[in-house]
C-alpha cells in the first residue's frame, strides 16, 4: 500500500505445586484471641475502676476541707490527691449523691507540685487543732493492665503490618510455588496447568499443518511412550518454536497444554530475570525440579531471548551478567552432567537468529520449527476459526477476504473478525457484512478514517494526483501488485492510499524489484510532471523505495558494479556492532549505486507518466469527484491491464 503522508520530523486461576494459600492467611488466629482479651480487660477495668469526682482546689479548701468534712488524702505517684469523706457525712447535704457504702476515693485533683501542695494545705489548717488535722498519705500505684497494654498492642501492630508487607511482596503465593513471602523470591513463578485446566486444542490452531503434526508427534510420545521407545527412540529433550510476531507460537503452545494431558509449566523468559544476583538460576533450579518431580511433564518458555541471547557479543556494551548466569542454568538443567528425564521445554521467540548457539545444538532443542506467515489457502482456514462465533451475513466470501489479507499473520486476521463485528454493531446491524470486513482491513491497514480533517482545495488535488501516480505506475508496470483501489480520504497518519494486492513470491528477480520501485515513486513523479514541484508527501514513499535499493544493492546482488556480493548478516554478529563487514570505500560505492538505481527508476516513471498523462489526469478528476476509485472504475479508465511488460526502457 503506498501512502501519502503528512510530513514528520520524527517520523487462569494460579496454582503452586506446595499447595494452596494456608488458612488464615499466614496470620496466627491465637494472637488475635491475646489482643482481643487484653482490650476487653483494658476496658473492664477502665469501666470498673473507681469513679472519684474531679473538683478543684478551691472548691476543696472552701466546701470540705474548713467544714472538716474530709476523712483522709491519699497523694497518688505525686501527682494526684484522692480525697475520701467520711462516712457520717455522706448521703446528705452536698454528699447526698454518694451512698454511704460507697468506698472512695470520692473526688481528686490534680496537685501539681509536692512542696506547694503541702504548703497550701498547712495555710488551710491554720485555724483548725493539730488533732483535727487532716493528714497527707503518699503512695506509688502501678496500672499492670495498660502498661502491658502499651507494651504488646504497638508490637502486635507491627507484627501485623509486617506480615501483611511480606504477604503483599511474596505474591500471596503468585506463581505456582512463590511460597507467599519475600523469602521465596527465588523460587519459580511458572503456573501450572494441570489435566483439563487448558480448554484450547490442535483444532483451534488453523493454518499451521505442518508445524501441528511436529507438535502433536511431542504430545504422542508422551501419551504412548512404547510407541516410540520400543524402537530405541528417545524423546525429544526442547521445541523451539520461531517466527514472527502474531503466527500463533503461544495458542499453540497453549493447544499443546490442553492436549498432552501431563502437568504444564508456563513461564515467560522476562521473568526470570532480577535485580538480585543469582534469583535467575535459583527459579531456573526450582522450576526443573518441580517439572521432574511430576514427570512426564512440559515446560513453556515464552520470549525465550530474554535470557537465551547470545553470549560474547559486544561484551563491553553489556552489564548485567545476570541474564548469562540464567542461560548457563538453563543449558546445564536441559543437557548438563545430570539426568533430565520426562522433561520436555517448549519455548516461542521472534528473534532465533540471536539466541546462543549452545541453546540450539541437538539435545537440548533438538527441534527448531519455523512458523511463517500464513497462506492465501491457511488465511482461509483462520477465517473459518475466528468467524464461528460471529454473526455473518449473506455476502460474506472468505476466499475473497483472504486474497485481500497477504502479509496478514493469525493475530491480524483475528483483529480483523472483532473490527468488523464492532463497526457492524455501531452501525446497529442485524449481521456483519462483507463491507464491514473491507472497512475493518481498511482501519487495521491504514488507521482510523478523519472525517473532520480540513483539507485545503490546493492540498487535496495535490493529493489527488499523488495517489492517480501511484495508481497509473502500476497498472502499466507487469511486475506491480494488482491495484485495488485508490483513496484520498486521510487515514491515521495518511493523507491517501493506493490499495494493492501485493505478490506472494517467494522469490523476486531484478526487473520486479525495479517495477515495484517505479510503483512507489509514482506518487512525487506525478507531482512533478503535473505541477512542476515536489511536495513532503511522498515521505512513506521515498523511505521504502531507499530500503529497498540498499537491499538490491548490499544484500541480493543485484547491482553490477559490486557483483555477487552480499552484506547481510544472517548471524546478528554486527547487530550491536559498531563495525561494519565492508570497508568505508565500499560503503560510498553503495551509496552512489543505490543513487543511480532511485535516479534511474524515477526517469523511468515520470517517462511512463507522460506517456499516460491522459489517464492520470482522468483518474485525478474521477478522484477529486468521488474520493474513492475501486478496480471497476479504473478499467474504465485504463482498459484491461497489459498483460506483457510495457516497453519502456528499464536503465540498468
Amino acid at each position: 500500500m503506498a501512502e501519502f503522508r503528512q510530513n514528520n520530523e520524527d517520523s487462569d486461576q494460579q496454582q503452586s505445586s506446595s499447595g494452596g494459600r494456608r488458612p488464615g492467611g499466614g496470620f496466627p488466629s491465637w494472637l488475635l484471641w491475646v489482643v482481643a482479651a487484653i482490650m476487653v480487660g483494658q476496658i473492664f477495668f477502665y469501666f470498673n475502676s473507681n469513679n472519684a469526682r474531679e473538683i478543684s482546689w478551691s472548691s476543696f479548701k472552701r466546701e470540705m476541707l474548713v467544714s472538716q468534712d474530709v476523712d483522709k488524702i491519699t497523694v497518688v505517684n505525686k501527682e494526684v490527691a484522692e480525697i475520701y469523706i467520711k462516712k457520717e457525712k455522706l448521703g446528705q447535704g452536698p454528699y447526698a449523691s454518694i451512698k454511704p457504702s460507697e468506698a472512695g476515693p470520692h473526688y481528686k485533683f490534680n496537685i501539681g507540685s509536692i512542696e506547694s501542695f503541702e504548703k497550701e494545705l498547712d495555710e488551710a489548717q491554720q485555724d483548725i487543732s493539730p488533732e483535727n488535722r487532716i493528714e497527707v498519705e503518699y503512695v506509688n500505684r502501678t496500672n499492670w493492665t495498660g502498661s502491658i497494654l502499651a507494651w504488646v498492642l504497638p508490637l502486635v501492630i507491627i507484627i501485623a503490618i509486617w506480615m501483611f508487607i511480606l504477604r503483599r511482596m511474596g505474591g500471596g503465593g503468585v506463581g505456582g510455588g512463590a511460597g507467599g513471602n519475600i523469602f521465596d523470591f527465588g523460587k519459580s513463578r511458572a503456573k501450572l496447568f494441570e489435566k483439563g485446566q487448558s480448554n484450547v486444542t490442535f483444532d483451534d490452531v488453523a493454518g499451521l499443518e505442518e508445524v501441528k503434526v511436529e507438535v502433536k508427534e511431542v504430545v504422542d510420545f508422551l501419551k504412548n511412550p512404547s510407541r516410540y521407545t520400543r524402537l530405541g527412540a528417545k524423546i525429544p529433550k526442547g521445541v523451539l518454536l520461531v517466527g514472527p510476531p502474531g503466527t500463533g507460537k503461544t495458542l499453540l503452545a497453549r493447544a499443546v497444554a490442553g492436549e498432552a494431558s501431563v502437568p504444564f509449566y508456563s513461564i515467560s523468559g522476562s521473568e526470570f530475570v532480577e535485580m538480585f544476583v543469582g534469583v535467575g538460576a535459583s527459579r531456573v533450579r526450582d522450576l526443573f525440579q518441580k517439572a521432574k518431580q511430576n514427570s512426564p511433564s512440559i515446560i513453556f518458555i515464552d520470549e525465550i531471548d530474554a535470557i537465551g541471547r547470545s553470549r560474547g557479543k559486544a561484551v563491553s556494551l553489556q552489564s548485567n551478567d545476570e541474564r548469562e548466569n540464567t542461560l548457563n542454568q538453563i543449558l546445564t538443567e536441559m543437557d548438563g552432567f545430570g539426568t533430565n528425564t520426562g522433561v520436555i521445554v517448549l519455548a516461542a521467540t521472534n528473534r532465533g537468529d540471536i539466541l546462543d548457539r549452545a541453546l540450539l545444538r541437538p539435545g537440548r532443542f533438538d527441534r527448531q520449527i519455523y512458523l511463517e506467515l500464513p497462506t492465501l489457502k491457511e488465511r482461509k482456514a483462520i477465517f473459518l476459526v475466528h468467524t464461528k462465533g460471529l454473526k455473518l451475513g449473506n455476502d460474506i466470501d472468505l476466499e475473497v477476504l483472504s486474497a485481500q489479507t497477504p502479509g496478514f499473520s493469525g493475530a491480524d486476521i483475528a483483529n480483523v473478525c472483532n473490527e468488523a463485528a464492532l463497526i457492524a454493531a455501531r452501525q446497529d446491524k442485524n449481521a456483519i457484512e462483507m463491507k464491514d470486513f473491507y472497512d475493518a482491513t481498511d482501519r487495521i491497514i491504514a488507521g482510523l478514517e478523519k472525517k473532520s480533517k480540513i483539507i485545503s482545495e490546493g492540498e487535496k488535488k495535490v493529493i489527488a494526483y499523488h495517489e492517480a501516480g501511484h495508481a497509473t505506475a502500476s497498472w502499466y508496470l507487469k511486475n506491480a501488485d494488482t491495484l485495488l483501489k485508490v483513496s484520498i480520504v486521510p487515514r491515521g497518519r495518511s493523507l491517501g492510499a493506493a490499495w494493492y494486492l501485493p505478490q506472494e513470491n517467494v522469490i523476486y528477480n531484478k526487473n520486479q524489484f525495479l517495477d515495484r520501485l517505479c510503483a512507489a515513486l509514482g506518487g512525487r513523479a506525478a507531482e512533478d510532471v503535473v505541477f512542476g514541484q515536489v511536495s513532503s508527501g511522498a515521505l512513506d514513499d521515498l523511505e521504502k523505495v531507499t530500503k529497498q535499493a540498499y537491499m538490491m544493492v548490499a544484500y541480493y546482488g543485484l547491482n553490477e558494479e559490486l557483483g555477487n556480493i552480499s552484506f547481510y548478516d544472517s548471524t546478528g554478529q554486527y547487530e550491536q556492532s559498531l563495525h561494519r563487514p565492508y570497508s568505508e570505500a565500499t560503503a560510498e560505492k553503495i551509496d552512489e549505486e543505490v543513487r543511480k538505481l532511485v535516479e534511474n527508476a524515477y526517469q523511468r516513471t515520470k517517462k511512463l507518466l507522460q506517456d499516460h498523462r491522459t489517464e492520470l489526469e482522468a483518474l485525478a478528476h474521477l478522484l477529486l469527484q468521488k474520493e474513492v476509485v475501486f478496480q471497476k472504475d479504473l478499467e474504465t479508465i485504463f482498459g484491461e491491464r497489459p498483460k506483457e511488460e510495457e516497453e519502456v526502457p528499464v536503465s540498468q
